[in-house]
């Protein structure tokens, strides 16, 4: 029976008129004659946080992507007012709040240009059928905006004109388009009139993101329950972005060095004797290698904490001498925990009720490789404490150095949608929650327990730790790789831009399985996959096994040379990474640059996407199409050297460069200084006696710079580093170097084998610290001379 003449319209709702404004201290209430409440919070001068409820309250605050060492603070805050708005002024943004609806519209404060303007702004529509908002936010985008980020989407790294969701999922064999796949990070950087802005949208229900794909000028983001609850934070440079969002949600320690070389993973690598066969035949081919890996086949049956009898024996001696031979073991370890009365793990879980349970009381049961199996609820400290402290006896006892998390999406067999139910609940840290909340923090929280573990196992030493799956934030714990990928060159292209778009999305340390996991590449795939792998921050060969073979040495001699010759390169570059790595932690710059990343000012780079940079100063393009002899590649603005024959070139246009299969384009900044180590089997083999750098000349300044430290352990935090950092200034006839050292790390080397590249004039005397130096005992090659790193100035003059 229908009791009302006039049914209500049920769709979207809006904010009505402010009645009423609040400040507290940072934070300032916006209230609404329909009860919707605007919180607003200035984090930093280029920093809002908008916060959205509908019913005059706010549930608890809690996100598991903020970091507690978050910076904030800001230098000015007003607010004022006129008829028709609320006018909040930083030293970096004006922001208007429309009294009539709480639409909102952000300015430069320096120039007042327009950055952002709500077009619908927020709204909701109730969901019925499940409870809560949907909530919404639409935006106007001019024309000319350019969209970045979002994770680790296989799409051109300029998302202008399409749609996506974020929902982790297990997606193997996934293409090109495919979406969603395996991470959540609802984090973008927009461009326009050449000022760069970001948004997170800080909320982990389902969530949508429309780049002008509806409608041409208008972008949106919504959820599909929880808050509206997202940051602005402004450049103007899209690196700023970045680096404010990477503070915003944590970065991580430094990894220990030997996690930056070359891995060698497959699934499986097993029995002991098969295990022993790969590495050996690394050491004896003199192809570099720190790390092999176990897939699931090391365990008993799938269950995860232990070791097959069959094919492990005796893991404990195994491991130490692997580990004499300079391999670090890492071991797979899945949330899935076999239904099993006789497996300890599973009997001790089931007794402290620590695993997810369904709406009604029963567990939740999926089938995954053990078969059967019961899920941990990572979401609860009392579990992640657990889970921790399963690693004692594979870390502590064993020696195992790092730990791979898969599946943990989580990935289920065998129901629809390939995870849990939408009704299975989660404790989220005291904030009881259905898995429609919790879904996509699932990894995020495994992954943090798995590195809690490690962390206390392994101490003294750093944790390694992989995850599949993610959500912003994740990277204060763990690297990451992209996912069941395919030995095509469809996805050397798709690795390349994914793992530039998790650099820009705060989240660097990233690779992808090289040659591909699943089918198997010929051995130009593979070689022309290694060559894009050394950039990568994770470098690590990754195939499924059932096609075949997947070791540098696979596919003949001549791959092999050329396999050998690239990761001797990534062993050179070490101490250049590792830098990389340090201003990633303490600056969150980006370890991999997309070219619109590095100069969002020339408009040619917005829609690049093959060549990118590694760290500062390495200009690098990977070759994605068989049978080829070279590419065309766009080289960014300002002068270059070819890395091979270090002729220079001029950038801010597209060029033919030669790259045979036994080589890739690679240019060097010009005034760049690169160290390099001595080429080594594995970190720590050789005592590091010398420090190469190349300098390479460029008329005017440049800086950079090297950290170095113990390569593992925790003595950097005390100050025990070696930060150098350099300053170069070239003239017609001089060429200068400053350097400024930072830290009480003493290095194992006295001198500096300097190699100087594009020098325009004869070296006729070499003074340093204003005193000259005698050419003959200093020149040791062309151009080439062994100097003593203490120095403060070293000038070559001409």
């Amino acid at each position: 029976m229908i009791l009302n003449e006039r049914i209500e319209h049920k769709g979207n709702a809006f904010p009505a008129k402010v009645i009423d404004f609040k400040k507290d201290v940072d934070t300032l209430y916006f209230h609404s004659e329909n009860g919707v409440i605007l919180q607003m919070t200035v984090l930093r001068d280029s920093m809002l946080r908008f916060r959205f409820t509908t019913d005059a309250k706010f549930e608890p605050d809690f996100s598991y992507a903020i970091s507690k060492e978050a910076v904030k603070g800001y230098n000015k805050l007003e607010i004022t007012e006129d008829i028709e708005k609320y006018i909040v002024t930083t030293s970096k943004l004006v922001c208007y709040i429309s009294k009539e609806d709480l639409r909102t519209r952000i300015y430069d404060a320096v120039d007042e240009t327009l950055i952002s303007e709500d077009e619908l702004g927020f709204h909701w529509e109730e969901s019925y059928e499940l409870g809560g908002n949907i909530v919404k936010m639409t935006k106007n985008s001019p024309t000319g905006e350019s969209f970045y980020g979002l994770g680790d989407k296989p799409e051109h790294t300029n998302l202008k004109g399409k749609r996506f969701q974020n929902w982790a999922t297990d997606s193997y064999a996934f293409g090109r388009h495919t979406d969603p796949i395996y991470k959540a990070i609802p984090f973008y950087t927009a461009i326009q009139n050449k000022k760069a802005y970001g948004v997170f949208f800080d909320n982990s229900f389902r969530s949508h993101f429309d780049f002008c794909s509806e409608r041409r000028n208008v972008t949106s983001f919504w959820a599909e329950g929880g808050e509206m609850n997202y940051y602005f934070i402004y450049g103007p440079n899209m690196q700023d972005v970045v680096a404010s969002y990477t503070n915003l949600t944590g970065a991580p320690e430094l990894p220990p060095l030997w996690a930056l070389g070359y891995h060698q993973c497959k699934w499986s690598y097993y029995p002991e004797s098969n295990v022993k066969e790969v590495t050996q035949k690394f050491r004896d081919l003199k192809i570099p290698c720190d790390a092999i890996y176990l897939d699931i086949d090391y365990m008993e049956g799938f269950r995860c904490f232990t070791w097959s009898k069959d094919y492990f024996p005796d893991p404990k001696r195994m491991v130490k001498e692997l580990s004499d031979d300079g391999f670090k073991t890492v071991v797979i370890i899945d949330p899935g925990i076999k239904i099993d009365m006789e497996y300890d793990v599973f009997r001790e879980g089931l007794e402290k009720d620590y695993f997810c349970r369904r709406a009604d009381g029963p567990y939740m049961k999926g089938k995954v490789w053990p078969g059967e199996c019961y899920f941990p609820d990572f979401t609860k400290k009392e579990v992640r404490d657990w889970w921790a402290g399963l690693f004692q006896e594979l870390i502590e006892d064993i020696g195992v150095k790092g730990v791979w998390n898969d599946m943990n999406e989580p990935a289920v067999m065998d129901v629809p949608g390939k995870s849990f139910p939408d009704d299975v609940r989660h404790d989220y840290d005291g904030n009881p929650c259905s898995h429609r909340k919790a879904h996509n923090i699932y990894g995020m929280q495994m992954a943090k327990a798995t590195y809690k573990g490690l962390k206390k196992y392994n101490y003294p030493l750093r944790p390694f730790v992989i995850t599949r799956s993610a959500y912003s934030g994740t990277q204060r714990y763990t690297s990451t790789w992209l996912g069941d990928n395919v030995a095509s060159w469809e996805h050397l292209w798709i690795a390349n831009v994914q793992a530039q778009r998790m650099a820009m999305s705060g989240f660097s340390f990233v690779g992808s399985d090289i040659g591909g996991f699943a089918q198997q590449p010929n051995g130009e795939l593979y070689a022309r996959w290694i060559q894009l792998g050394i950039f990568h921050p994770f470098c690590r060969t990754h195939s499924s096994g059932d096609h075949g073979d997947q070791e540098p040495w696979t596919f003949g001699q001549e791959i092999t040379d050329v396999v050998r010759k690239f990761i001797e390169i990534r062993y050179q570059l070490l101490p250049y990474l590792y830098t990389t790595f340090y201003k990633y932690i303490e600056e969150g710059i980006p370890m991999l640059k997309s070219l619109v990343l590095f100069d969002q000012e020339d408009s040619q780079t917005h829609h690049r996407t093959d060549e990118f940079l590694a760290g500062e100063h390495i200009l690098a393009c990977p070759i994605g199409e068989p049978n080829a002899k070279g590419r065309r590649m766009y080289i960014p603005r300002g002068n270059w050297y070819n890395f091979w024959n270090h002729e220079m070139v001029e950038g801010g246009k597209e060029m033919w460069v030669d790259a045979d299969i036994d080589s890739m384009p690679i240019f060097i900044k010009e005034g760049a200084i690169i160290p390099k180590y001595p080429i080594q089997q594995y970190v720590g083999e050789k005592k590091i006696d010398q420090l190469t750098l190349d300098v390479y000349f460029k008329h005017g300044k440049e800086e950079s710079s090297v950290y170095e430290d113990a390569n593992d352990g925790y003595d950097y935090t005390k100050g025990r580093f070696s930060l150098r950092q350099f300053t170069t200034t070239g003239k017609k006839t001089s060429l200068t170097i400053k350097q400024h050292k930072t830290g009480t790390f003493i290095t194992e080397y006295e001198t500096f084998k300097i190699h100087l590249i594009g020098l325009p004039f004869e070296v006729k005397t070499v003074r340093i610290d204003n005193e000259d130096i005698n050419l003959e005992e200093v020149t040791i090659g062309h151009r080439v001379f062994e100097i003593t790193k203490n120095f403060s100035q070293l000038e070559i003059l001409g």
